[in-house]
């Protein structure tokens, strides 16, 4: 019996060249197109024009990075218990992005896509926003996109993402429909619940045909990017030490609890270990730092941060 041959319509690969949609790697590819043009090809399986490489691009870099957050501590820290597997660590951080972090951009991507499905238009985007928001603050159940801890009255980086939008030309229906959710939920719940940064990814990716099922792994490839950069950071200068915990009460703001040399050495406020209980510090960990910033505030009706 003949083995069932394995193939993908994706690449080939021979022992002369390697050819990807059509392209051979070696002479048509390499020193020839960029990360985010061939990020483009393995989605659309063709080379983007300059308006949809601007639009892909800036949606991309804009979430690669974002500080200290739950992925890049886990990164971290799997980095100082296994430091001969760098892709470990970095797979340590990814496998934290879900629905609360990063990941909340393909359930805003769904939410959008069935709002206004292809091939058909909304006449009303401020009637289904209204509608949209009426009906998760009913069910107590949070709006992707929607609410940022710090972030606020305005996400910056969703401005910067609709900007590029507007100026190349899709600036469209789901955008119209996502700015008008984080308005109706803002009036609803009468505090501020900015469009944050995973909202304006969904709409950008909807209108460029991106469907919610893989946007979530947009999210991933790029964060992806980011982690290394922490792993490169962590070799040079290690926060995760087995002589120090942290406690993170803001956004920049760290206090070593353990060792007053090790402190002094990574530039922190020292506390005594033994007045850490009575002022509530503890060792940190990726829900502590969760607490610590207060997430809690956002719910029911708002997002987490990215």
């Amino acid at each position: 019996m003949k083995d069932a041959q394995v193939k993908s319509d994706i690449a080939w690969a021979n022992p002369s060249k390697v050819v990807i949609h059509g392209l051979d790697l070696c002479n048509e590819i390499v020193g020839k197109i960029d990360f985010g043009q061939m990020t483009f090809l393995q989605l659309f399986g063709r080379l983007p024009d300059a308006r949809e490489l601007r639009m892909f691009n800036a949606m991309m870099v804009i979430l690669v990075e974002h500080g200290i957050t739950p992925s890049s501590l886990a990164t971290r820290f799997t980095y100082c218990g296994a430091p001969e597997s760098v892709q470990a660590a970095v797979a340590a951080g990814l496998l934290g992005l879900g629905s609360v972090f990063v990941g909340s951009l393909d359930n805003a991507a769904k939410l959008l896509q069935e709002a206004i499905p292809a091939n058909t238009s909304l006449s009303d985007p401020q009637a289904k926003a209204v509608e949209i928001v009426t009906s998760y603050r009913t069910r107590k159940e949070i709006i992707p996109g929607i609410g940022h801890p710090f972030h606020k009255p305005i996400d910056p980086r969703s401005v910067a993402l609709f900007e590029v939008a507007s100026e190349t030309g899709y600036y469209g229906p789901y955008v119209e429909l996502m700015d008008a959710i984080g308005k109706e939920a803002t009036l609803q719940s009468g505090r501020p619940l900015p469009l944050n940064v995973t909202g304006a990814m969904a709409a950008v990716a909807s209108e460029m045909g991106i469907t919610w099922k893989i946007c979530r792994g947009l999210a991933v490839a790029a964060r992806a990017v980011g982690l290394v950069g922490h792993v490169l950071e962590e070799m040079r200068q290690p926060m995760a030490k087995p002589d120090v915990s942290f406690r993170f009460v803001g956004v920049g703001t760290i206090w070593a609890v353990g060792s007053k040399a090790s402190a002094r050495s990574e530039g922190v406020p020292f506390l005594d270990p033994g007045k850490a209980s009575e002022r509530g510090y503890r060792s940190v960990s990726a829900c502590q730092q969760c607490r610590d910033l207060d997430f809690s505030r956002s719910g029911p009706d708002g997002d987490f941060w990215s």
